[in-house]
């Protein structure tokens, strides 16, 4: 969760830390996301998405995204 989509994109491509989580998963592309001005249903629903198996956010992602155009391309 973000209130800076743009900031957050760019903390993970310059993997700011050797031992962070993107740097070891190459997380690099933003694929998927969701908008809301909710903080705590923002909170409520990512916590809800970490729970699915990878399964289910895969077909998620393909149903939003099914070409996994990264959105932040450009930016």
């Amino acid at each position: 969760m973000t209130g800076n989509p743009a900031r957050r994109v760019s903390q993970h491509r310059t993997a700011q830390s050797p031992d962070a989580y993107t740097a070891k998963h190459d997380t690099l592309h933003l694929v998927y996301c969701e908008t809301t001005e909710d903080v705590l249903a923002a909170i409520q629903r990512e916590k809800q998405i970490k729970g699915w198996t990878r399964r289910r956010k895969l077909d998620l992602i393909e149903e939003m995204n099914p070409d996994w155009k990264d959105f932040a391309e450009g930016w």
